[in-house]
């Protein structure tokens, strides 16, 4: 399995903004005073549009999907969190820990992705949400594709049941621990304080208090030759930890992360 791809899906917001049902557990998200959803949308949506352009500019393939009206999904830029695609003509769909962001679930979505006169092999794991478990994709777990190894940080969004069964599934060795935030909260969601690519696993070693996990992680890392980018936990809150790395039509690679998070780096960590 190739761990990065040329290939991404993003969804265009219509109703983007600040979702209380989620704010709860997750620290990092934030209402600004002043600005209503409907501003926030509009910032959104101007981001996104410049995004998209960003990448294809550099030749990485962007498949657009508007989001609907048929429900109010705040959150559905964030699509990793609810299906994710695998190399062997897999697509796994997941638990989600909210009940709006369920609604984010779309088979024109599902069908659209799955070509015509291929095999795709699907697999739900939404039955779990009766049970209140959850593991919401590739936010819930950081995968090392290329070494079938699922890193995931337990949450009230991660659970480590369904991340067995993940697991099981898809052959893959689990390695989970605990990460909290600078208020000692856990964070929600492992693609917030760790990334990995094809040669480096970037995560914040700080967010992880027990020395035996810490051990583990790097341990890791090394029997699978990643070279180990640590970040501080300001740079995590500065959303250092939230990257992809993509190649693009030519093979050349791309580390993609926010503005925001750019600039909380350091020139070492950069280079």
């Amino acid at each position: 399995m190739r761990q990065i791809t040329n290939k991404v899906i993003m969804i265009r917001p219509i109703n983007f903004g600040f979702n209380p049902e989620t704010a709860e557990s997750n620290a990092f998200q934030s209402k600004i005073d002043g600005l209503d959803n409907l501003a926030a949308q509009k910032l959104a949506l101007q981001e996104f549009d410049d995004f998209v352009d960003l990448l294809r500019s550099k030749n990485i393939e962007v498949t657009v999907f508007d989001d609907t009206e048929t429900f109010h999904t705040p959150d559905s830029i964030f699509p990793n969190n609810w299906f994710s695609t695998h190399e062997d003509n897999v697509l796994v769909t997941y638990p989600m820990f909210s009940e709006i962001r369920r609604n984010e679930r779309r088979e024109d979505l599902l069908d659209a992705i799955s070509p015509a006169g291929r095999k795709v092999k699907r697999y739900g794991f939404e039955y779990f949400e009766d049970d209140s478990k959850f593991l919401e994709g590739t936010g819930s777990m950081i995968l090392d594709r290329e070494n079938r190894i699922a890193y995931a940080c337990l949450s009230e969004r991660t659970h480590v049941e369904v991340l067995e069964k993940f697991c099981v599934l898809r052959n893959y060795r689990k390695m989970f621990f605990s990460s909290v935030d600078k208020d000692n909260q856990l964070v929600y969601h492992t693609n917030v304080m760790m990334t990995i690519g094809e040669q480096f696993a970037l995560l914040c070693l700080d967010s992880v208090k027990d020395e035996d996990e810490r051990k583990q992680l790097v341990e890791l890392f090394n029997d699978t030759d990643k070279e180990i980018i640590e970040i501080t936990l300001e740079q995590m809150h500065a959303f250092a930890g939230n990257m992809i790395h993509l190649h693009n039509t030519f093979g050349e690679r791309f580390v993609i992360m926010s503005k925001q998070a750019q600039e909380s780096l350091t020139s070492s960590q950069l280079e």
